[in-house]
């Protein structure tokens, strides 16, 4: 079965729905501990890389090394599909910026899409991002205006997390207890399962323009 690789940034903040796709597509997920000092081989292999509670500009040591690995991985022709902190690391690596905003955005939010689409997302995050050169902007929200871009056939970047299920939100809040933002309580299955349709589909779109080149 082809691999794919997949950098984990958390113990509480794993791969959630994008586990379900890659069996679902034959796929075996190779995951990558960041934190604990596990990074592939510098190369051009398609990565996702999620999201994390760092600054994707400061933080420890190992996230300098991470930096430095996506650096080397992006001059090679990587695919990179990056959720979050990834998709602030990704923006980073390519010469854009990573600010505070003025308020954090968390729990449920709408994003639009520049195709018309809405869609209600789940989102826990203190930073935007400044483009980089040349990127083309796809979804802004009311509050954060890069909730998603494209730099190139095949990196995307998310500032939301499409990734997570019931059970990521259940880990989340139990790992940051009365920190954690994201809701408790019965979930919406019928957003969950919104949210998982499309993730699916662009993650197929991504996947087939990674392997295109």
């Amino acid at each position: 079965m082809p691999t794919l690789n997949l950098i984990q940034h958390h113990p509480a903040e794993g791969p959630g729905a994008i586990a379900f796709w890659a069996e679902s597509r034959g796929l075996t997920l190779k995951v990558f501990r960041a934190d604990l000092g596990q990074l592939p081989p510098v190369s051009a292999d398609p990565v996702i890389l999620l999201g994390g509670p760092y600054e994707s500009n400061a933080g420890p040591a190992w996230l300098a090394a991470e930096r430095q690995w996506l650096k080397g991985s992006l001059d090679l022709g990587g695919a990179v599909f990056a959720i979050c902190l990834g998709a602030q690391l990704l923006a980073l690596s390519l010469g854009g910026n990573v600010r505070r905003m003025d308020r954090s955005e968390t729990g449920w939010t709408t994003v639009s899409f520049i195709d018309g689409q809405a869609l209600k997302v789940l989102e826990w995050h203190e930073d935007a991002i400044d483009l980089p050169p040349g990127a083309q902007l796809l979804a802004s929200s009311e509050h954060c205006v890069q909730q998603m871009y494209r730099a190139g056939p095949a990196r995307l970047g998310l500032q939301f997390h499409p990734e997570w299920n019931a059970e990521s939100v259940a880990m989340l809040n139990a790992h940051f207890g009365d920190e954690s933002p994201l809701p408790r309580g019965p979930q919406d299955d019928t957003a969950y399962a919104e949210v998982l349709a499309w993730l699916q589909a662009t993650l197929d779109e991504w996947w087939a323009a990674a392997n295109e080149h």
